[in-house]
């Protein structure tokens, strides 16, 4: 497990599929996020079982919280290529009581920590809507800086929005 000052970073197996599939299908925990098609229980579970194991080319983290071992969410670095040393960041935490109150930034700190001190990245990337605040207040406290707009590419309830790209150094983790 790599551990921060709130949460635990462990990898995610077939028993977290029911979490997974509840967060997934809940319209407040993903009303930022590409949520693609519903899927099934068993299809997630199957997806988390056939899964690779994490590499340095994608690590799926669960976060826990240090304090009870719940599982409140999921983090991943993926996309990774050793040659230019940068991996993308995305994260959710599906249990909404936890929302708010530090996991989040601690989660996304520990496993950019990780991926810096353990998997020698050189550059942190990531994207998210530009009406998503509270994300992209999270990322500025780590350390993260707006690089870019990509507009209209993210559509939800029948509207266009823009992300921002947003990156971190590995000289810049906060």
């Amino acid at each position: 497990m790599v551990r921060g000052e709130l949460v635990g970073l462990r990898a995610m197996g077939p028993d977290d599929a029911e979490a997974l599939w509840r967060w997934n299908h809940d319209p407040e925990v993903m009303r930022w996020m590409d949520d693609g098609y519903p899927q099934t229980v068993e299809h997630v579970r199957s997806w988390l079982q056939e899964r690779p194991r994490n590499s340095y080319a994608d690590a799926l983290f669960g976060i826990e919280s240090l304090a009870d071992s719940t599982l409140i969410g999921l983090v991943m670095l993926h996309g990774t290529e050793p040659e230019k040393g940068i991996a993308k960041l995305d994260i959710y935490l599906g249990e909404k009581d936890h929302w708010g109150r530090g996991f989040a930034t601690d989660a996304v700190r520990t496993v950019c920590r990780f991926g810096f001190q353990d998997m020698r990245l050189h550059k942190v990337s990531l994207t998210v809507v530009t009406e998503n605040e509270s994300a992209q207040a999270v990322y500025r406290k780590v350390g993260f800086v707006e690089e870019g707009r990509l507009r209209q590419v993210f559509r939800r309830d029948g509207q266009w929005f823009d992300m921002f790209t947003m990156g971190l150094l590995a000289d810049e983790l906060r």
